[in-house]
């Protein structure tokens, strides 16, 4: 995975960052801790400049983030119940977490959003129930735009300053993708043992 990143971003400079990080927000397998510390890495060798790459990893992400957030709410509370009740179990949610959310996103919606920008995988998906539950698009905009920003400069900054001391990227990059699908496959398992259906 890590090579075509490398080499996407290489070519591509900006406008592959900001690519991969939309498609890391679409499809979050792809993590933007490898995009961001490959791109942060470039930066360091002069191929980019770093405040280049967190805007345009900040832009690309806010794109996937919108794109889910505007299906979402096309989608609508009402009809996405079936599904919740068909396929809830390999999303490791019920409709009873759901009924929570909506309440919590009444009253502090803002700051799910800007918290759930910087949490491994539900960064990526935090827009579908912003979306579902109405959530402001200008609330949504401001608060997802902060904490996109957070995150991609945090991992753009690591990188760049790890890119100053180590020559090969695959040694800062190899590890922490690896240990990212670990942890996200993890957590996932782990939900889908503890999942329970819907209560009353």
């Amino acid at each position: 995975m890590t090579d075509w990143i490398i080499r996407l971003i290489e070519d591509a400079g900006y406008l592959g960052v900001g690519f991969l990080m939309f498609l890391e927000t679409v499809f979050p397998p792809i993590p933007s801790e490898v995009i961001m510390t490959v791109a942060g890495v470039g930066a360091a060798k002069g191929n980019m400049d770093i405040s280049g790459v967190i805007a345009a990893g900040t832009a690309g992400a806010m794109l996937g983030n919108y794109f889910w957030y505007l299906a979402a709410r096309v989608i609508g509370i009402d009809r996405f119940r079936p599904f919740i009740q068909r396929w809830g179990r390999y999303l490791t949610l019920n409709w009873h977490e759901i009924e929570k959310a909506e309440k919590l996103f009444g009253t502090q919606g803002w700051a799910i959003v800007f918290f759930g920008r910087m949490l491994p995988t539900l960064r990526s998906l935090i827009s579908i129930p912003a979306g579902l539950l109405q959530m402001r698009l200008s609330t949504f905009v401001i608060w997802s735009t902060i904490g996109t920003a957070g995150w991609t400069a945090l991992l753009g900054l690591a990188g760049y300053a790890a890119g100053k001391t180590v020559d090969q990227v695959d040694a800062i990059v190899g590890p922490i993708a690896t240990a990212v699908i670990v942890l996200i496959g993890v957590g996932y398992i782990w939900r889908l043992i503890r999942w329970k259906g819907d209560r009353p």
